[in-house]
């Protein structure tokens, strides 16, 4: 039996922009609670420490319940999962701004959490059927800008509305962008029928080659990344000698440089997807040996910095183009367990950044993230080849 291809919808952009504020909610709700920690803590009173779990918390919540949520939904009709998954981020958001204790709290995260990698991967398929294939890579872009957006402004919205003791506040803002995006989907994403592929389906796409090493290189070559931007404040004041205050304004062109880097990465991709992942390797390789090889200037260091933030989200469009190829028609839990690969790549290159700033080395992680980028250029060639002998063996 064939799968049901899925129709594009009848108003497009309302629909992308619909998906768009619900990956922005979603996102931010990562992202955050970082600007409110102390407010929490204090209001619930915990340490801050211990506030630090609810972050912990979403993170598992992405990384074990995103994949269960997808398999277990593998033949629920779209728009309804959709739906569904929007009220869930809002049910678990409100839970969080109403909850009288810290473990109330948690519980709200991670049932937030458990809505994101699933509604992350129907947003990225319901946009590349809504574009065409020959537009899929800045499909995947426009969709993934909700996340960039939420990279850039998450940690400085939370502060900034979460002023004083409100910390609440932050949360509701993000759940009721939420309920506006839910809406936009209810009005205008079409009904289409329940999938035709299943869980065994789902996870027959995952296990190809091409999806794996796809996944593979977003571990391995994103971690190269984390490994540097983690510890990036410190190499900056301590090593650069750049002021303290200067920092933040540092952030935020790294984090606009990722917003443009995905835009300008989801074109590329639709023209070429290979040459631009092999280039992109190659740059971020380029610019991560650079980092301690500059560390001692201010000016070099700022554009660097700058560099790096267009190159960190350039490889999101390719990569997950690279999965839709591959994944055929069930192609929403490859999406989803990529989605997660990023978060572990972070976590990977923290802990390793962290063990080389430990024995004295803060100044030189970027050789090792140059080396972890060297693997993921490897195995991004190893996914085009394997996806180019499946696709000629297909024909």
């Amino acid at each position: 039996m064939s799968p049901t291809p899925p129709s594009a919808p009848a108003r497009p952009a309302v629909v992308l922009g619909g998906f768009v504020l619900l990956v922005f909610a979603t996102a931010s709700a990562e992202y955050l609670v970082a600007g409110v920690l102390p407010q929490l803590a204090a209001d619930i009173g915990v340490s801050v420490a211990a506030a630090g779990q609810t972050v912990t918390a979403y993170a598992l919540g992405v990384a074990v319940g995103g994949p269960v949520v997808t398999v277990l939904t593998a033949r629920l009709p779209r728009k309804g999962l959709a739906l569904g998954l929007g009220a869930l981020f809002v049910v678990g958001t409100a839970v969080t701004v109403a909850a009288p204790s810290f473990g109330w709290i948690i519980v709200g995260r991670v049932l937030s959490a458990c809505s994101q990698a699933t509604l992350f991967a129907i947003s990225l398929a319901t946009a590349t059927t809504a574009m065409g294939p020959q537009r899929q890579g800045r499909a995947v872009a426009i969709v993934t800008s909700g996340l960039t957006v939420a990279t850039v402004l998450g940690v400085p919205l939370g502060a900034l509305l979460g002023g004083g003791t409100n910390w609440r506040l932050p949360f509701a803002i993000i759940a009721a962008a939420a309920i506006v995006g839910t809406s936009l989907l209810a009005w205008a994403m079409p009904r289409t029928p329940a999938p035709s592929t299943g869980m065994r389906d789902e996870i027959r796409a995952l296990l190809r080659g091409p999806v794996l090493l796809a996944v593979a290189t977003t571990v391995i070559g994103f971690a190269g990344v984390g490994i540097v931007f983690t510890y990036l404040v410190p190499l900056l004041t301590g090593v650069t000698g750049i002021p303290a205050p200067v920092v933040p304004a540092l952030l935020l062109a790294y984090g606009i440089g990722g917003f443009a880097g995905n835009l300008i990465a989801g074109r590329l991709t639709d023209l070429s997807l290979g040459r631009t992942l092999v280039g992109i390797f190659a740059a971020l390789i380029a610019v991560l040996a650079a980092f301690p090889l500059l560390a001692g200037y201010r000016v070099p260091m700022i554009g660097l910095v700058v560099v790096l933030g267009l190159l960190s989200t350039a490889t999101i469009a390719p990569l997950q183009s690279l999965v839709l190829r591959h994944a055929g028609a069930a192609p929403t839990l490859s999406l989803a367990v990529n989605v997660g690969a990023f978060n572990l790549a972070n976590a990977i290159g923290s802990a390793i950044g962290g063990l080389g700033v430990a024995a004295g080395l803060l100044r030189w992680g970027g050789f090792g993230g140059a080396a972890f980028a060297v693997l993921g250029l490897a195995l991004a060639a190893l996914a085009l080849r394997a996806g180019a002998s499946r696709t000629r063996g297909a024909g």
